[in-house]
């Protein structure tokens, strides 16, 4: 699991809050959410998403037929955190979704504001 931080430019603009946002695999949703609970993480979203990273397409058998699936169904966690409880929100994510195998997903951390 990759982590990529994408950031302002720092300076009195930079934002109080962070939002993370991390595409998982759909049947590690529940240890996802159980670890953010366990670091006292709340309001978390979630949605389906589909895509695909190196991994690209597979082969699957549908019917006696072999085709190719472009998109992989993921899950689409976010939330917002402090900067302090980053660290801790972000080993959360990787604790409970990390398989070890490629696919495992991705993180990103942005700046979270409110319009103004």
């Amino acid at each position: 699991m990759t982590v990529d931080l994408v950031m302002g430019t720092g300076g009195a603009t930079m934002a109080a809050m962070r939002q993370v946002v991390a595409v998982i695999k759909p049947f590690k949703l529940n240890a996802c959410l159980r670890a953010l609970a366990d670091a006292g993480i709340g309001g978390v979203t979630h949605s389906e998403a589909r895509g695909y990273g190196r991994q690209k397409d597979h082969l699957t058998d549908y019917r006696n037929d072999r085709f190719a699936v472009a998109f992989l169904p993921r899950i689409r966690v976010e939330f917002a955190v402090p900067p302090d409880g980053l660290k801790r929100a972000i080993d959360a994510v990787m604790l409970g979704c990390r398989t070890g195998r490629q696919g495992d997903g991705k993180i990103w951390v942005l700046d979270a504001r409110t319009p103004s």
